[in-house]
């Protein structure tokens, strides 16, 4: 006798079907299964609570990825040379801190120091990322927030709200990623 196979085959094949369908809606709809965010705030100005930072809904998806990543890191300690060797490690540095921030939004594929930041990305005020460096320090300003290791704070990487006295009070070069 033999074993009727056809109903397991349109079976497999309206299964691939749907998916061939779905894969190309789901890339559509942010990449993953799920297209569930981190929330948002209504306007272009992160919001600060309990020490995080809400990214704005106005803000591109791009900056809302560096403000998610910073999140990530926030509570790590300090570390002098943290951040460089490794996108993953016990604490950061400023520049490490500001560089891991960035390569979340896919700005960056390699840490910079604070010297290298001087001369990366746009000379000026950025938009949406301005990023302040000299030969000792480096902190970013997103969406309105500082991401920064000191006076910010915490011993280590933390938001802070943003106050432009501090960097005219020191020798800073503001740059930020072009068209942001």
């Amino acid at each position: 006798m033999r074993k009727n196979t056809s109903f397991p085959r349109i079976a497999v094949l309206a299964v691939l079907a749907a998916l061939a369908l779905l894969i190309p809606a789901t890339a559509q709809a942010g990449g993953g299964l799920s297209t569930s965010s981190d929330p948002t705030v209504a306007g272009s100005k992160a919001k600060l609570v309990d020490g995080k930072a809400i990214a704005p809904a106005d803000a591109p998806r791009r900056v809302q990825k560096v403000i998610a990543a910073a999140n990530k890191i926030r509570n790590k300690p300090y570390k002098w040379g943290g951040g460089h060797g490794d996108w993953k490690d016990k604490g950061y540095d400023c520049s490490g801190a500001v560089s891991y921030a960035l390569h979340g939004g896919g700005f960056l594929d390699s840490p910079l120091d604070s010297t290298g930041f001087m001369s990366w990305g746009e000379s000026g005020v950025g938009n949406w990322i301005t990023v302040y460096a000299n030969s000792g320090h480096a902190y970013a300003v997103i969406a309105g927030l500082r991401w920064d290791t000191s006076d910010s704070g915490g011993d280590g990487p933390s938001w802070a709200d943003y106050s432009s006295s501090w960097e005219q009070s020191q020798s800073f070069t503001a740059t930020h990623p072009a068209g942001f």
